[in-house]
């Protein structure tokens, strides 16, 4: 029998891995799969029922170590050496039967695929030469590009080997620029679309719609919900209808005490609150994730994961930076490079919902933002093209 077995590094990695595993699991239910998370518990996996293995434990930076040295050294007062010793120690025992194993995030899992001396594949779902280079091809400032592709040459040398046997990218402009490099790569679109699919029944609401997205992340998801609450009050009298999609990592409480001057009302949706401020309509809810994205117009976020979705969904993106640690002004504006024109950076988070009214009234600029979502995040069903390119990998032709 074939096993497979990813290790990933991140919440919002974990939540793509397993979407690949479970289109593993469909196209061949006899594939022996197992999923090693490294930052944390892996709930992902375990809702799916896909086997976890030991040892796993949850890290105060939840895979944010590359933006902040102070992340690291909290990680590693938490014990993340001892941490990576015993999964370098498990991920070795279970190779003694043989196996792949998939990488999925950054240059760590993609480092301990390539220590273990077995056969590896890798999906990369950070990096992306959006970061680097303009419409024109141009490089956004000096210096930057030097490597030619966002993926760093260490990084590209654990591809060389002939043990890695698969290579996948998150849009196409990171693709063509490494195949120049000689890369055998794949395109297959990004799982992240999966994640939020299928579309839900059409929206219940006639007004406007906006999706409001603060983050996962306590305690900064906090401080960031009192930044969308601050643009949405100058403006009761315009007709909205603002649809706060909350973590469930989150406590939904402390978001529905800040809610000074708002008045609750009776809410048409299950699992959710509604509140009135003037003409201005507020959802709050844990359990409508995929719904909100759909049913919005717009958003405004300030998130990492579900940012790119909404995006890749057609809408535009109103963000600012807000005081961190994740969504800084540089995350926003890293962010801004990534996604293009549906994004709009603002200096003055107080010119948001202006700003949204002039885009819905420019059609041309809304194709143009539709358009720029898909080429940037891709078509729906990206999970299931690369485990059919995965099983060619282990060499499956038929389960």
């Amino acid at each position: 029998m074939k096993r497979l077995l990813c290790l990933s590094n991140g919440h919002g990695e974990d939540a793509i891995a397993s979407s690949i595993l479970q289109a593993l699991r469909q196209r061949c239910p006899h594939l022996d799969l197992m999923a090693l998370p490294l930052v944390g518990l892996g709930s992902a996996y375990t809702r799916l029922g896909i086997p976890v293995l030991q040892p796993r434990k949850i890290l105060p930076s939840g895979g944010f170590i590359y933006m902040d040295l102070r992340q690291l050294w909290r990680d590693l007062k938490a014990g993340l050496l001892g941490l990576l010793g015993s999964q370098i120690r498990a991920i070795q025992a279970w190779q003694q039967s043989g196996g792949h194993l998939l990488a999925v995030g950054d240059i760590v899992p993609l480092l301990l695929a390539y220590g273990t001396g077995g056969t590896y594949s890798f999906i990369g779902t950070a990096k992306s030469d959006y970061y680097l280079y303009d419409t024109t091809g141009r490089p956004y400032r000096w210096g930057m590009g030097w490597a030619g592709s966002d993926y760093l040459p260490w990084e590209r040398w654990l591809w060389r080997s002939p043990r890695c046997r698969g290579i996948f990218v998150r849009d196409e402009l990171t693709a063509k620029g490494l195949r120049q490099f000689g890369y055998t790569v794949h395109y297959c679109g990004n799982p992240m679309m999966d994640l939020v699919m299928p579309p839900p029944e059409r929206s219940p609401f006639t007004t406007r719609t906006i999706v409001l997205l603060p983050g996962s992340r306590a305690p900064e998801a906090y401080r960031n919900w009192q930044q969308i609450l601050r643009v949405l009050a100058p403006y009761p009298d315009q007709p909205l209808t603002c649809l706060a999609a909350v973590s469930p990592s989150l406590d939904l409480r402390m978001l529905e005490q800040s809610l000074e001057g708002w008045q609750p009302i009776a809410s048409a949706l299950p699992q959710t609150s509604a509140w009135q401020l003037g003409q201005q309509q507020l959802i709050l809810s844990s359990h409508h994730f995929r719904e909100f994205l759909h049913w919005a117009e717009g958003g405004i976020a300030l998130a990492g994961t579900a940012t790119e979705q909404c995006v890749g969904l057609g809408k535009p993106v109103i963000t600012f930076a807000g005081a961190g640690p994740q969504f800084t002004r540089e995350f926003a504006s890293r962010q801004k490079r990534l996604l293009g024109d549906s994004i709009f950076l603002l200096d003055d988070p107080q010119e948001t919902i202006p700003t949204l009214w002039q885009i819905w009234e420019d059609a041309t600029l809304l194709a143009r933002i539709a358009a720029n979502g898909k080429e940037r995040m891709g078509d729906p069903g990206a999970s299931d093209r690369i485990a059919e390119q995965l099983l060619k990998i282990l060499g499956i032709e038929s389960c």
